[in-house]
Parts: C-alpha cells; structure tokens; sequence
C-alpha cells in the first residue's frame, strides 16, 4: 500500500539538499514501495513544526530528526509512534564517523588529526565536535568549518555506511524506515 513519510530535520533548509542525497537509500527503496518521501526542515522550531505535521498530516508517517544537544538519556523520548530519533550530539557526529569524506571536501591543509580519534562519535561532546572540525579546517581554502556553509555540501559527502557503524541512533533510524519500507 502506498505511502507517505514526512521527515523533519531540526536545523536550516540549506541543509535539505545534504540530507536528500544522506537518506538516499531511504528515498530509493521508497519509490521502489511507491512511497513519497519529504525531507522538511523545521528551522528553530522542530516540536512545533512536528506537532503541526501531526495534526496536519495524519496519514503519512511523520518523523522527527533532532540534535540531543548532550547525552542521550533514558528521560528523552526515543519515540513516539516510532516517530522520533536523535542525532547525538549533534549532526557534526556524523562528519566525526566520515573523516575521508571531510579530507576530500576541504583537501590541502585538513588536519585529520584535530579530529576525535573516538570511533564511537555519539560519545564525543557538542563542544569537542564542532572545535575538532574548526581546528581540522582552519587551515584549509574553505576556511574553518562553518554549519551553513559547509554542512549542505559535507551531508552530501559523507557516506550512510560508516555513519550508521558509528552512529547507533543514525543506524536505528535507517533501520526503522527500511523495514517499514519493506
């Protein structure tokens, strides 16, 4: 039976596109099921704008994608009708998971070693991901890491397999939606 999935990501639209290429096995195998897939940013205001798609959009599967900003804790939802998943502790992990994919974006003058050696990037803090990625980058053409310049580009960069090896909660919401998807 088709269906529609509605994936809201918390941060700025110009991540879209990144996101789009990032979730596309997902966006493959949903129209192989014939199932129509958006990929929607909710700026600032992701529980709003989720809580308004819930309401508004009651047949499709309604999916929110958030930074935990911290530890992922027993206290936060990981779910609401399965609808819920937590990027730890922020989307910068996932670049930590794909240090190949960042060497070749920003290529003469990345340091690879101003990264977290930690292989288990949804333990390394907020703060150390972002000052790694700014100290691995300062010194490249592209200048010091800079979210909405560099992340549209970098999503489209890194590759889903060794995020998700990485990244448990990436792997649990790939995993989630695959199976859905049939």
């Amino acid at each position: 039976m088709p269906g529609e999935m509605r994936i809201y990501f918390e941060g700025d639209k110009s991540l879209k596109a990144g996101f789009d290429v990032f979730f596309g096995e997902i966006k493959a195998q949903a129209k192989t099921a014939k199932w129509r897939v958006s990929v929607i940013a909710t700026g600032g205001t992701p529980e709003r704008d989720f809580a308004i798609a819930m309401r508004k959009h009651q047949t499709a599967w309604n999916i929110l994608l958030r930074d935990s900003e911290g530890p992922l804790n027993q206290d936060r939802p990981q779910s609401q009708a399965g609808s819920i998943f937590w990027m730890v502790e922020t989307m910068e992990s996932w670049f930590h998971a794909d240090k190949d994919a960042l060497a070749q974006y920003y290529k003469s003058g990345f340091r690879k070693e101003a990264l977290s050696a930690n292989p288990k990037v949804e333990e390394i803090p907020k703060q150390d991901l972002i000052d790694g990625l700014k100290a691995a980058t300062r010194d490249t053409k592209k200048g010091k890491y800079h979210k909405t310049k560099h992340a549209p580009v970098l999503l489209q960069s890194i590759e889903p397999s060794p995020v998700r090896r990485a990244a448990p909660n990436c792997d649990r919401l790939f995993k989630a939606v695959l199976d859905r998807l049939g």
